[in-house]
C-alpha cells in the first residue's frame, strides 16, 4: 500500500506541481506525518520533491522533472497510451486525459536529447544525467521569456540550503558553466545562481515585471576575487594543446621557441589543482613554485593511495 501511495503522490505532483500535505493526506486516507514520510523516501530515490512551511507552502516537485527516459520500451508506451484512450473514451476523467497527456509528451520527449533554444542548440547535461540539466536549462529559459516568478532550492558551496522566490532575467553561460541573473526577493537584489546547485525549480504562475539593468553590473569575474586569484604560468606540449586552449582560452596561450605558454591569472580555488593534475604531464607549472608543490603533493598522495 505504501508505494502505491508513494506513486499517487509522484502522479499529482506530476499534475499539479504543488500540493499540500493536508490534501495528498485526505486523499491517500494517512497522517500528514505519513505523507512527509513517503516523501523523504522518495527523495533518498533521487526524485526532486521538497517541502515549503508556512502558509503558502506544501509538496512540491521541480518543473525540470520528467519520468526517466527509457521507463517503457516503444512498445509499452503505445500500449498505455491505447488503453487510456479508451478508458478515458468511457469515462472522461480529467485524471485519466492528465496522465494520457504526460505519456504522450514523454514518447516526444525521448526522442530529443538536447536543449534547443532558437539558433543554438546545447546538450548541457552531465554523463548519464538523462537529460534532467537540459530540462532545467530550458525551463530556466521559459521562465525569462514569459516572466514568470520561480521558486527554487538552492545549495550554496558551503552545503547551505536556503528556498527563495527569485525574478530571473538572463542566463550566463561563463567557462562551461551555466549561471541564471535573477532578482531575489529574499536579499533584495540581483544574484548569481549556478545552475547545477539549483536542487528543484517550481512555477509560481506568477508574472512580473522586468527590472532594469546594465550588462556592466553584471559580475562576470565572479569566478574569483583579488584575495582568491593566482598569477600562473604554464608550459604546455604540443599534444595537450587542445585541451590547454578549451580550458584557458586559445587568446591565452602564445608559442615561443616550439613551445607553448600561458601566463594568466586563476582562480585559487580547490579546483584549480584537480583541473591541473586532469591534463596529464602535457600541462607543467612554471611558476608559482607553491602551485607546483601542491600538484606533486597530490600527485603523490594519489599514487600512494593507488599502492
Amino acid at each position: 500500500m505504501k508505494y502505491q501511495i508513494m506513486i499517487g503522490i509522484l502522479f499529482t505532483l506530476l499534475s499539479r506541481r504543488k500540493v499540500s500535505a493536508g490534501e495528498l493526506a485526505a486523499k491517500y486516507d494517512v497522517s500528514v506525518r505519513s505523507i512527509y514520510r513517503y516523501v523523504d523516501e522518495m527523495t533518498v530515490a533521487g526524485i526532486p520533491i521538497d517541502v515549503s512551511r508556512g502558509q503558502n507552502g506544501g509538496v512540491y516537485i521541480s518543473d525540470a522533472f520528467k519520468l526517466p527516459k527509457g521507463l517503457l520500451s516503444r512498445e509499452e508506451y503505445t500500449r498505455a497510451i491505447d488503453a487510456l484512450t479508451a478508458m478515458l473514451g468511457q469515462t472522461g476523467d480529467p485524471a485519466l486525459a492528465s496522465a494520457l497527456d504526460k505519456l504522450s509528451a514523454q514518447v516526444k520527449a525521448e526522442r530529443l536529447d538536447v536543449a534547443l533554444s532558437g539558433n543554438i542548440l546545447v546538450d548541457s547535461g552531465t554523463w548519464g544525467d538523462e537529460r534532467s540539466f537540459s530540462e532545467k536549462l530550458t525551463r530556466m529559459e521559459r521562465a525569462i521569456e514569459e516572466r514568470e516568478s520561480l521558486e527554487i532550492d538552492y545549495i550554496d558551496r558551503g552545503g547551505e540550503r536556503t528556498h527563495r522566490v527569485i525574478l530571473p532575467h538572463l542566463l550566463v553561460y561563463k567557462q562551461s558553466i551555466w549561471y541564471l541573473y535573477a532578482y531575489c526577493t529574499v536579499r533584495e537584489d540581483f544574484r548569481l545562481f549556478k545552475l547545477g546547485r539549483i536542487r528543484t525549480v517550481c512555477g509560481t504562475g506568477q508574472t512580473f515585471e522586468r527590472r532594469e539593468f546594465r550588462r556592466e553590473d553584471i559580475p562576470l569575474s565572479f569566478r574569483w576575487d583579488g584575495e582568491k586569484s593566482i598569477d600562473v604560468r604554464l608550459r604546455i606540449s604540443r599534444s595537450a594543446l587542445p585541451l590547454a586552449e578549451e580550458w584557458l582560452g586559445i587568446e591565452n596561450i602564445r608559442e615561443k621557441e616550439g613551445d607553448y605558454f600561458a601566463a594568466l591569472t586563476l582562480p585559487d580555488d580547490d579546483a584549480l589543482v584537480g583541473k591541473l593534475l586532469s591534463m596529464g604531464a602535457g600541462v607543467s607549472v612554471v611558476s608559482p613554485v607553491s602551485l607546483r608543490d601542491r600538484v606533486r603533493a597530490e600527485a603523490e598522495k594519489i599514487l600512494s593511495a593507488e599502492s
